[in-house]
């Protein structure tokens, strides 16, 4: 018998044929976050140009981070089985659809049911990005790449709020153009993507999806995620209603583990996420995903509502924390790829973000902008060195078949700690918005039916003055609160980085080792050879391997 064939992956493009496919890649990228930082700035008058309310507003935000959430791990997964450059195609047609309804939305409830089917193919967007990179780039190399990455984000994140605030500013444009201004852009990405991503498809024999455990695991959070929304609102925290949607969530999670635990094709493979280093990356992206998203949304409403800034002044306030983001994720990228590792960096930045978010808390509504940049920055430079490296560390532990299922449970994880962070934070924020308000209405000697109406409904320029100015006072206030839940919540992500065992950055796209030892071991046991030859075809779409 010959001896088998091991393939430990495929060889690492030339540096000029990465670039090349990254181009697609990243502007696929700068799309998916284009279509949420575009909003920030833009929500406070898309809100109050629709008459919702404040649960409203944080539900733009929750539906899309929702079914994101949901649909990640399933899109991972479908990119260890088919096709991923289809796969990036068929999430950007998805997205691209939910663009167009919420742009023609005519009510806050259309709005937010476009924006719940346009996060299906952000989550597509955000799991399958970083799968590609990952099949094309080492560990070690992609430190670097990161920097590109992070230099997207901030282009994104800085030019979002800035174009958004724009937009609502300007009279012949107006707010639905916040959707349809991503449309060409990725009409654009979907024909360079077809020129440049050329990427091996592992083309297996009798293959079997696990939709029963990917249905279960998208019903249990999105119970969970409206609950966390509801609560305390619409109904108590011991209620019939708390006990049937807790109670119902835990029992289809815990029937979501018993398939997966037996299913040939699991959506979150339970042996990845038992790992030492991707159960603390993924405790720390929840952590991370709680304080980042959870308190980075409410800034653009902190400066509109809070302080009374136009939405483009609002854009241009958040810059610092652009500018932190950008900065360190170019420098920490390029650190990790020439020293190999990787811990540091993500303990580092947790603190820093922690720091940022403390900072944050102080402020009110009459805070020195000075200060509130400072936290902005701190707040940036945390998430520039934490967010993709806690990925990087979760797939340079995987072999290159398992890097979509795993890549995916740490972008789902993050995505799930994000909608909790929104909707806890939301829900904090129009509760003591409108107790605040109901007092200071009843201190001025204004009816107290004033308040319910300044915290419920966001179209704050129809308020008489006085109200406005204690609206915008309680808004100011308030957002400072939330912020402190942020840092205590972001504790727990420097706790899981500290826990991290040391990392040093593999150069290889594959586990060759782990393949071989394999092997060998098999040998011994049963005197034949354990892994199956392998036989690489080529396809239009680069090599494609046949087991």
């Amino acid at each position: 018998m010959s001896a088998p064939t091991i393939t430990a992956g495929a060889e690492p493009m030339t540096h000029r044929r990465t670039l090349e496919a990254l181009s697609g890649l990243l502007l696929v990228l700068f799309v998916a976050m284009l279509s949420s930082t575009v909003v920030s700035t833009a929500l406070p008058k898309i809100i109050g140009a629709l008459n919702g309310s404040q649960n409203q507003y944080t539900w733009v935000v929750t539906a899309t981070l929702l079914t994101a959430t949901a649909t990640t791990p399933i899109w991972g997964k479908l990119a260890d089985l088919f096709n991923k450059k289809i796969l990036i195609q068929v999430a950007i047609v998805v997205f691209l659809v939910g663009s167009v309804v919420a742009g023609f939305s005519q009510s806050a409830g259309q709005l937010i049911a476009a924006r719940a089917f346009q996060g299906i193919g952000v989550g597509g967007l955000q799991a399958l990005v970083q799968v590609a990179i990952a099949a094309m780039i080492p560990p070690r190399e992609r430190g670097r790449y990161n920097g590109y990455l992070g230099g997207v984000m901030a282009v994104a994140t800085v030019g979002g709020p800035l174009l958004g605030g724009l937009i609502v500013d300007t009279s012949w444009l107006g707010w639905r153009w916040c959707f349809f201004v991503g449309v060409p852009v990725a009409a654009i990405a979907l024909i360079l993507l077809q020129a440049t991503l050329h990427l091996p498809t592992a083309r297996r024999e009798n293959v079997k999806i696990d939709y029963l455990g990917a249905s279960l695991i998208a019903a249990g959070v999105s119970v969970l995620l409206i609950w966390i929304s509801f609560v305390d609102g619409s109904f108590a925290w011991i209620s019939w209603q708390t006990a049937a949607m807790v109670g119902g969530s835990l029992v289809l999670l815990a029937l979501a583990v018993w398939v997966e635990s037996r299913a040939a094709e699991p959506v979150v493979p339970l042996g990845i996420v038992r790992q030492h280093t991707t159960a603390l990356a993924i405790l720390g992206s929840l952590a991370v995903g709680m304080a980042m998203f959870g308190g980075a949304v409410f800034l653009g409403q902190y400066f509109q509502i809070g302080r009374g800034y136009s939405p483009t002044e609002a854009g241009l306030l958040t810059i610092p924390m652009m500018a932190g983001v950008l900065g360190s994720s170019i420098v920490a990228g390029r650190l990790i790829t020439k020293s190999g590792k990787i811990k540091p960096y993500i303990v580092a930045g947790s603190i820093l973000l922690v720091a940022g978010f403390a900072l944050l808390g102080t402020i009110d509504h009459e805070t020195s902008l000075v200060l509130v940049g400072v936290a902005m920055f701190t707040v940036g430079v945390g998430v520039g060195m934490t967010m993709q490296n806690l990925v990087l560390a979760v797939q340079n532990t995987v072999s290159l078949k398992d890097i979509g299922a795993a890549s995916s449970s740490v972008a789902f994880f993050r995505s799930l700690g994000g909608t909790i962070g929104v909707s806890v934070l939301g829900a904090v924020l129009a509760r003591r918005v409108g107790d605040q308000i109901t007092r200071d209405l009843t201190a001025a000697g204004i009816p107290a039916s004033g308040g319910s109406e300044g915290s419920s409904n966001l179209n704050i320029t129809a308020l008489p003055e006085q109200v406005q100015d204690i609206v915008r006072a309680a808004y100011g206030d308030a957002t400072g609160h939330i912020f402190l839940i942020s840092a205590a919540i972001g504790v727990v992500g420097i706790i899981a980085a500290l826990l991290l065992k040391p990392i040093t950055l593999r150069t290889s796209l594959d586990l060759p080792d782990a393949a071989t030892s394999t092997a060998v071991a098999a040998d011994a046991v049963d005197g034949a050879p354990a892994l199956d030859q392998v036989r690489v075809d080529t396809t239009q779409d680069g090599p494609t391997t046949r087991r």
